[in-house]
């Protein structure tokens, strides 16, 4: 092989080095390129995926207070029911109490009248009886006796808080009094009560029994 012809081979060689070699430079080149884009590619979806994981877990959070919430405002709001029941319930045993207390203290009321109004005679009997008694037999053992006995009888009615109504020498007064007659007297002044003709009582300050008087016309 001539000089020439040798010499031509080599700088095709060499041509086809270089080539080559700006080929694989090139081709690497190429690889980076895709590999640095393709390595933002995926930081970006992997950066997506946990923006959506965070937005569903708040979600998910947001969602569980708002259903406790709720949850603490049913409560809330069936505590408050039941403290006004057991309010309106108290406050209606504490009227039941009240009105049952009146209505037993009515009746025991009503009930202490008509035995004294029962026993009242009896008082009339009594003084009658005492008034007829002549001034010598005062003394005597059964006038003793029956004083004591009304005394007695007297003591225990004003335990009961029963007491005689004052008629003689007061003005007439027709919550307490009953008037049957008109009298003239020179002693009182018209509209006082002259004389008393049957005692009357009170028992706690309602009248039992009305006196009977007569009154200065």
């Amino acid at each position: 092989m001539s000089d020439e012809l040798k010499k031509d081979v080599g700088d095709n060689l060499d041509t086809e080095e270089v080539l080559q070699g700006e080929g694989d430079a090139q081709e690497a080149l190429n690889t980076e390129e895709q590999e640095e884009t393709a390595e933002p590619i995926a930081g970006s979806e992997e950066s997506e995926g946990e923006e959506a994981a965070e937005s569903k877990a708040d979600k998910k959070a947001a969602k569980k207070k708002q259903k406790a919430d709720k949850k603490q405002d049913a409560l809330k709001e069936k505590i408050e029911e039941l403290e006004d029941r057991v309010k309106r319930q108290m406050a209606e045993f504490d009227n039941f109490r009240k009105r049952t207390e009146k209505e037993k203290t009515a009746m025991f009321e009503t009930g202490a009248k008509s035995v004294i109004e029962k026993i009242l005679p009896v008082v009339d009997n009594f003084e009658r009886g005492l008034a007829t008694v002549p001034e010598e037999e005062k003394n005597s053992p059964f006038a003793e006796g029956m004083e004591m006995i009304y005394k007695q009888l007297i003591s225990e009615l004003e335990k009961m808080e029963v007491k005689p109504i004052p008629a003689v020498g007061e003005e007439f007064n027709p919550e307490f009094h009953n008037a049957v007659m008109q009298v003239e007297s020179e002693e009182y002044e018209s509209g006082v009560i002259a004389q008393e003709l049957q005692k009357g009582y009170t028992y706690r300050d309602s009248v039992v029994r009305h006196s009977m008087v007569a009154v200065v016309s």
